[in-house]
């Protein structure tokens, strides 16, 4: 564990506030169109506040929700300004799932984009308590709508209250809704800005689908300037970076993956950025080694949850170990315990990861301080992993994907790995499926590289099958496989495996 904890204000706004009295001309969000300073993001901000007080006098919670969007930002910090809790929502969500978190959050004002308050005026009659939908985002007039003159009226929160709501992903139940108080998410974003070596002269590019508020954070912790790359195409993301002199490119692994992939990858240069950090899973160990061979910087990556504000881990940014999270951001405590004794084990030891530190959450919602804690205030993670001898986390699945076929532990991202191995396979995702005679067996769905003309999807995806299997011990064997033509995502880059699972099982097997 690292012992150093930063310095940080009291409130999350007021990590604005500090940047912008700092680096007043600095920019601090960018866009192909759009630059908004220092001084002008911590003004608007305090505007908005006072039209948010006008439209809540009373604290509440305001959901925030747009793709990436500069609206995003100043709705974020103006929510908080004003004496309210913030809670980030995904734009992707649908109907069924958006009336979920904005009912578990209580959220009394909604500030979103048009696609999204589309599919929220389908469940609106759902949820009673809230009151107020404003538009913002492209194609609006934006969070200006609520700008006033008006002096904020004074709030007492401290460092320990609640100041914003991070939903859990969902991939294995209904999301649940974290409480994070001033102070995690204050201290998370200086333990990301050290972590990544951010600082006044960072350059920030966020090539992610939304705005999450970790990048958000720390850029601003680091007095950084962050540029928004709405576009989902991985060159677009190369040439912003250009464009704009980017000295660190965030994005998504399955995006990431995909420019690895990519024949003409040779033919592109990013001369600024120093780092490519990848985050939300894993990236492939080989399309870190392509991306880093080409263009000359380390690909690093991180881990984090919902419930720890997120990060608690980052790979080394200038010498990262590929296929390693890394080493414990600053003040925080990282253990394996096994899975059914609950003793902590020894480096190498493969079992449940244990987290703690400042980041952690106060609980979540609807209990509570400390609930979903263990007493002594471990965050048991559901993340399967090791240790090495050098502190360095390696994960190996979640808890929950991970089934046992005759009382053997089966991981599927052990299987994926064997079957990435064959050029024949874009993507893959490996899912338990129930099995009478041994447990649980591994399914496949592949997505399959261009075939030769002469060449069948059937008879391809059942020679990948076999040779895996070749290569693997019996309980790990895929009995059963189909192909997609892609593999399904979350907004994120997460896999709902129990879904993928029941697709499979629908289906006649092609292979055994």
């Amino acid at each position: 564990m690292a012992d150093t904890l930063p310095e940080v204000p009291d409130r999350l706004d007021q990590l604005l506030s500090r940047a912008a009295a700092a680096h007043p001309a600095r920019p601090a969000v960018v866009t192909d169109d759009f630059t908004m300073d220092y001084a002008a993001f911590d003004a608007r901000v305090t505007a908005v506040a006072a039209g948010l007080q006008a439209l809540a006098p009373e604290p509440s919670v305001v959901a925030v929700g747009t793709v990436l969007h500069p609206d995003v930002a100043v709705a974020y910090y103006a929510a908080v300004r004003a004496g309210h809790t913030v809670a980030v929502v995904n734009p992707l969500l649908r109907e069924d799932d958006l009336a979920h978190v904005l009912g578990l959050a209580g959220a009394r004002v909604v500030l979103l984009d048009a696609g999204l308050n589309a599919r929220l005026e389908k469940v609106r009659d759902r949820l009673p308590a809230l009151r107020e939908v404003v538009l913002i985002g492209a194609g609006t007039d934006g969070v200006d709508t609520l700008a006033s003159d008006v002096p904020l009226a004074a709030h007492a929160e401290g460092p320990g209250d609640t100041a914003a709501l991070q939903f859990t992903s969902g991939t294995t139940g209904r999301p649940k809704a974290v409480r994070l108080s001033h102070r995690n998410v204050t201290v998370n974003a200086a333990q990301i800005a050290g972590a990544h070596r951010l600082d006044g002269a960072s350059v920030t590019l966020n090539h992610l689908p939304t705005y999450h508020p970790m990048h958000l954070n720390s850029a601003i912790a680091a007095g950084a300037t962050q540029v928004l790359c709405a576009s989902p195409e991985p060159y677009s993301a190369l040439m912003t970076a250009n464009r704009h002199g980017a000295t660190i490119l965030y994005s998504l692994p399955v995006r990431l993956a995909r420019l690895a992939a990519d024949p003409d990858l040779d033919s592109v240069s990013m001369p600024t950025v120093q780092r490519i950090a990848s985050g939300g899973s894993g990236l492939p160990v080989p399309a870190a080694r392509r991306l880093s061979k080409r263009f000359g910087v380390p690909v690093f990556q991180g881990y984090g949850l919902a419930e720890t504000s997120p990060l608690t881990h980052s790979d080394d940014p200038d010498h990262p170990v590929h296929g390693s999270v890394g080493t414990p951001v600053a003040g925080t405590e990282c253990r394996v315990v096994d899975i059914e004794s609950r003793a902590v084990l020894a480096a190498g030891g493969v079992g449940e990861v244990q987290l703690r530190g400042p980041q952690v959450m106060l609980g979540y919602v609807g209990g509570p301080d400390g609930t979903g804690l263990e007493p002594d205030g471990w965050l048991t993670t559901g993340d399967v992993g090791r240790i090495d001898e050098d502190g360095r986390l390696f994960l190996v699945d979640r808890l929950k994907d991970v089934f046992k076929c005759d009382n053997f532990l089966v991981a599927p991202s052990d299987v994926e790995r064997v079957l990435r191995r064959d050029p024949r396979v874009a993507d893959v995702v490996v899912v338990e499926l129930a099995d009478a005679g041994h447990g649980a067996v591994a399914g496949a769905l592949v997505v399959l590289a261009a075939l030769p003309l002469h060449d069948t999807a059937d008879a391809v995806l059942a020679e990948v099958v076999a040779r895996a299997n070749d290569a693997l011990p019996y309980y790990q064997h895929v009995r059963d496989a189909m192909t997609l033509d892609a593999i399904p995502r979350s907004g994120n880059g997460k896999i709902q495996r129990r879904v993928l699972a029941e697709r499979l099982t629908s289906r006649q097997p092609v292979a055994s």
